[in-house]
């Protein structure tokens, strides 16, 4: 039989000055392209223009009228024909940073009925309180959050040239897009069955 292939779009959510979000998305975009259940898009929000300002309509009722800029082409269109979603950020002061939340602000129904795992990395924790976050702003808006996700605690010394040291990475890796892709078959079917009552 032969294997479905589902659009994955990895999204980078850090914009900082000398980030390490490239390097974590490199490996795990590597990773999906290895999984074989995806065909990977990578969109680094460093590349998109994200303006904090936001128009006076929500994008749920303004729908394909909304007034995005120019600049933000690129990612709404990823965002729109995206199967699942897979997000990798960093934590700040206990939570994700400003640019992820104007990228999930500027949008509404790219997010609708479609799964979105998590890659983090912080300190101690790991990230897990941007993802924490992430999880409760994603349900409003009706996308179906993946349990198993990837954290990298210490990422500053648990890395060695582009890759984590943690040598059971790659299986975590491997479950989480295992379910990603049940979740990613399960919603596109699903779509197509019936409008989503959101």
């Amino acid at each position: 039989m032969e294997k479905n292939t589902y659009k994955l779009v990895v999204l980078v959510g850090s914009v900082r000055e000398g980030r390490f979000g490239p390097v974590v998305s490199s490996w795990v975009a590597e990773q999906a392209a290895a999984h074989g259940g995806f065909e990977v898009e990578v969109v680094d929000l460093a590349e998109v223009d994200l303006p904090l300002a936001l128009p006076a309509a929500s994008p749920k009722f303004a729908g394909a009228d909304y007034p995005r800029p120019a600049g933000m082409a690129r990612l709404t269109g990823a965002l729109e024909g995206a199967d699942a979603v897979l997000i990798v950020t960093p934590e700040y002061n206990h939570s994700y940073p400003a640019s992820l939340k104007a990228a999930i602000d500027w949008h509404f129904t790219q997010w609708t009925a479609k799964p979105v795992g998590f890659v983090s990395y912080g300190g101690a924790a790991g990230g897990r309180h941007a993802v924490l976050h992430l999880e409760n702003v994603l349900t409003e808006l009706h996308a179906v959050t993946i349990r198993d996700g990837l954290s990298f605690p210490n990422y500053f010394t648990a890395w060695t040239d582009g890759r984590p040291d943690d040598p059971q990475a790659a299986g975590y890796a491997k479950t989480m897009f295992d379910q990603l892709v049940w979740w990613a078959g399960a919603l596109k079917n699903a779509r197509a069955a019936a409008p989503y009552p959101a």
